[in-house]
């Protein structure tokens, strides 16, 4: 058994199913205890994609790996579809450790997380609120609050971020007073919108052969800005983010900022940056080069830091 696609209960609401795939290594026996990595997709990614290659690659490393689908999104239940809520994709994170601990081989004692995109800076908040998890890896992180409101390479001020708080006020109005839910991108949805080839990569990646799901249309309900504006995955990491952290990012990628951010707020001791050189930020999403030298460190730290 290499593979085995689940879905079960979320803990912190009854009403939605997640779907996920848990990966073992070879030689795997459901009678003796493994470390378990949980691994969260980017945001308008689902398990299918980025998160599914990473848990993959490190199930033959030895680990048993989850990929799973946030809520309101891809395989998982819940409506309106696409609500990329911060809280609650943070909250899922816990939801799926939840789980992984009412399976006979999980080693409860070492359970470790790690995150692709915005799927980071959740792990990174989900390991503040929860310590059972117990290191968390990140690549190419994105801390979604701070992006939206600060801009992709940080040249926006908090306050100019205003009219996306009122736009996603306005959006539950309309909502709430007509069938079609507002919807806005979370990658670019056309190759023309992209503002630079960082970006333009991102909508390459999820919107054609180079990685396209059918459940994964990037975008998102534009009810979410009410609570992305205001969210920080990094909420008072300089008191509880005591767990090791790895944050791997591309030497070319305008989102390396918020990698830097956590490791400057975090007060674990053991904390530490790869470099991937050459990489931008969406080429350690698939890339095969990139991704085998991610997946070379995550394993490493996991190793070191999951006994």
């Amino acid at each position: 058994m290499i593979q085995q696609k689940v879905n079960f209960r979320n803990t912190n609401n009854g009403n939605i199913t997640m779907a996920a795939v848990i990966n073992f290594p070879e030689g795997f026996n459901e009678n003796q205890k493994y470390p378990v990595i949980v691994v969260s997709h980017p945001g308008g990614g689902v398990k299918e994609q980025t998160a599914g290659l990473y848990a993959k690659k490190l199930a033959e490393q030895g680990f048993v790996t989850i990929a799973y689908d946030a809520s309101y999104q891809g395989e998982s239940t819940g409506e309106p579809r696409q609500l990329e809520n911060p809280y609650i994709r943070t909250e899922d994170v816990s939801a799926v450790i939840d789980y992984m601990t009412t399976l006979p081989y999980t080693d409860r004692e070492n359970i470790g997380a790690m995150g692709i995109c915005a799927g980071a800076g959740y792990t990174a908040n989900a390991a503040i609120n929860d310590h059972r998890i117990k290191a968390v890896g990140m690549v190419s992180a994105v801390n979604i609050g701070s992006m939206f409101r600060n801009g992709w390479e940080n040249n926006v001020k908090d306050a100019d971020a205003l009219p996306y708080l009122v736009a996603g006020s306005n959006a539950r109005t309309a909502d709430a007073n007509n069938p079609e839910v507002q919807t806005i991108p979370l990658a670019p949805l056309k190759e023309e919108d992209a503002p630079n080839e960082e970006l333009r990569e991102a909508w390459e990646y999820y919107h054609t052969d180079r990685c396209q799901f059918p459940t994964a249309p990037g975008f998102a309900t534009a009810r979410s800005l009410s609570q992305i504006i205001s969210y920080d995955a990094y909420n008072k990491a300089e008191a509880f983010f005591t767990q090791p952290l790895l944050a791997i990012v591309g030497s070319n990628a305008g989102s390396a900022w918020m990698s830097d951010d956590l490791l400057n707020r975090a007060v674990s001791s053991d904390k530490s940056k790869y470099v991937v050189e050459g990489a931008n930020h969406m080429s350690l999403y698939d890339r095969e080069n990139y991704v085998e030298e991610a997946v070379n460190e995550l394993n490493q730290f996991f190793k070191n830091t999951l006994k």
